[in-house]
């Protein structure tokens, strides 16, 4: 008996270290990070009245204090390598009529560094039961990091002023400033059938600029989009975006970690909503491949669709482009059809698929593998990916039974489950 005893706690112990030694997937952290400075009903808030307007050009060192609530009137930019200053827990809310939008121009700098506590909030100035995605801009910032556009200097097409409207350059370490603890509500303006903003645009920002723990909820396009540049970004939450959660193109170097988006079928557009749309060029500019491709390298990354029987308009959970670099490692995928989408010019021989590498990730509740737009190219691909050095795990679980709190309507929990027979998928 004492033997048998002696064999199950080895057992025992043997897999509680072997679980241990696995890289958690998901979301990660001791405690709930998302506790305290985020808001999963922006809706119901009442923030304050306007008591200052901001509008024009802020040509020299400005800051926005907590005393104040500020109202955002039409396209607002930051010029003069000025520095705009927000103190924990203000509150700017983008005026509609106007269509209030923030641009850091290039050589500016923001420095909006919230806490868990006291979190800087850009939201509508509409009443709690009129907002609605797109209420007003968002905020743009334009840096002197690589792009791969030709000439390494590009304009969004925003309708943005001509003389500050430019970003890209040589400077990968460009310092843009700080977005930390900060939440965006209800931006992404549609100006036109083509275009549209997004939560939160960066173009050409450099590594220097710190970029953690921003919440974009309700945008009405994408919540963060990147135009090149080069950036580390980690703690990262997108919720109900009409367009991608994560949209990385024009050669973008990024590293982004323990970041989360969280889609919903009610809150998908037509044009085929992803959680991320990850391409290297324009498709103007799909001749040119000369230039440095998009990398994206993604780690401790939670996707996942919130109505478990009702996909709607919620279509794969990442659609990635020919000539791309795109890394996913230790990450949960929860709901979506197909779980991986490859454009149908990568093809299916080594030289393409190593560029794109799905390795340790939870595949849960979702119709389809890694798919091509090319069904030729499929059987190489499921070839590929299902080498057992990838560890890509398909799963059916209840979402209550993969995360640990993963009610919206309360203070949710998205990290996995950390007993080994909900973390195994058993």
């Amino acid at each position: 008996m004492k033997i048998k005893i002696r064999i199950a706690l080895i057992t025992l112990f043997c897999t509680f270290f072997l679980h241990a030694q696995q890289p958690q997937k998901g979301i990660t952290g001791a405690s709930n990070w998302m506790n305290n400075w985020t808001n999963f009903k922006p809706a119901a808030v009442e923030y304050g009245e306007a008591t200052n307007i901001i509008a024009g050009t802020i040509d020299k060192d400005t800051k926005l204090s907590k005393r104040n609530t500020y109202q955002l009137v039409g396209i607002v930019y930051v010029t003069n390598n000025a520095i705009l200053t927000i103190e924990p827990g203000t509150v700017i809310r983008g005026d509609d009529k106007t269509c209030g939008t923030l641009v850091i121009a290039n050589g500016s700098k923001i420095i909006a560094e919230g806490s868990e506590t006291d979190p800087i909030i850009f939201t509508s100035n509409k009443e709690t039961t009129e907002r609605k995605p797109g209420d007003w801009g968002g905020i743009i910032i334009l840096g002197k990091a690589p792009i791969n556009k030709l000439g390494g200097i590009a304009t969004l097409p925003f309708n943005l002023d001509e003389m500050l409207n430019h970003y890209g350059g040589q400077d990968a370490e460009d310092n843009s400033g700080i977005l930390k603890y900060v939440r965006i509500e209800y931006s992404g303006r549609k100006l036109s059938a083509l275009k549209e903003l997004n939560g939160l645009s960066l173009a050409g920002v450099g590594r220097k600029t710190v970029l953690s723990n921003i919440q974009i909820s309700y945008s009405n396009d994408d919540s963060f989009e990147c135009y090149g540049g080069d950036l580390n970004m980690n703690n990262l939450i997108s919720y109900r975006t009409t367009d991608d959660d994560f949209d990385f193109t024009q050669g973008a170097q990024i590293n982004i970690s323990n970041s989360i988006a969280i889609r919903h079928p009610f809150s998908s557009d037509i044009s085929g909503s992803r959680c991320f749309e990850v391409d290297s060029y324009d498709k103007i500019e799909n001749t040119n491949m000369t230039k440095k491709m998009t990398k994206i390298n993604a780690n401790n990354i939670t996707l996942v669709n919130l109505e478990e029987n009702d996909q709607g308009l919620v279509r794969e959970s990442a659609h990635i482009g020919e000539n791309t670099f795109f890394n996913l490692t230790n990450s949960v995928v929860s709901g979506f059809t197909p779980f991986i989408l490859l454009n149908g010019n990568i093809g299916n021989d080594n030289d393409n698929l190593s560029k794109i590498t799905i390795k340790n990730v939870m595949a849960n509740n979702c119709n389809g593998a890694i798919t091509s737009e090319s069904s030729s190219n499929d059987a190489g691909i499921k070839n590929w990916y299902g080498n057992p050095e990838f560890a890509i795990e398909f799963t059916k679980m209840k979402s209550s039974e993969l995360f640990l709190a993963p009610n919206i309507k309360g203070n949710p929990d998205f990290r996995v489950r950390l007993n080994n027979a909900v973390a195994s998928g058993k």
